[in-house]
């Protein structure tokens, strides 16, 4: 099997498993509503600083999303479903495209010199998010 090939097959391997994976997160947040089990994680920030992190209230935002409560999501976890959830979207279907067409695979990624940017403005933007979400009460 050539190099081509086998970075290929492992991409349509790596994607297989993340969409099985989602899959599998919503058949729980479907089944298993966070607001009705104890058995999630708790965040350690706000069980012992009560302060909201960025991730604070991402299961409770992906559930209200499974059930159609947009507005609802919205309010648990804003950066998820305005930020996080669009650009993962987008990164999938770039990852599907290439694995569709005929030419060798390459992971999509943004040019060197805008990685470490894009790294610190995330960073930032997560920042300024709890930062916000915290002073808002």
């Amino acid at each position: 099997m050539s190099l081509a090939a086998e970075r290929r097959r492992r991409a349509q391997i790596g994607l297989a498993a993340a969409f099985l994976l989602g899959v599998g997160v919503a058949i729980v947040l479907l089944r298993f509503p966070p607001d009705q089990y104890g058995f999630y994680p708790q965040c350690p920030l706000h069980t012992y600083l009560h302060l909201l992190c960025p991730g604070c209230g991402a299961t409770r935002a992906l559930a209200a999303l499974l059930h159609g409560r947009v507005a609802d999501a919205f309010h648990f976890n804003m950066l998820l479903v305005a930020g996080i959830l669009p650009a993962a979207a987008v990164y999938t279907g770039l990852c599907s495209v290439r694995l569709l067409s005929r030419e060798e695979f390459r992971w999509p990624a943004p040019h060197p010199r805008w990685a470490n940017g894009l790294i610190y403005a995330g960073i930032v933007v997560a920042l300024v998010f709890a930062v916000i979400r915290n002073l808002r009460g």
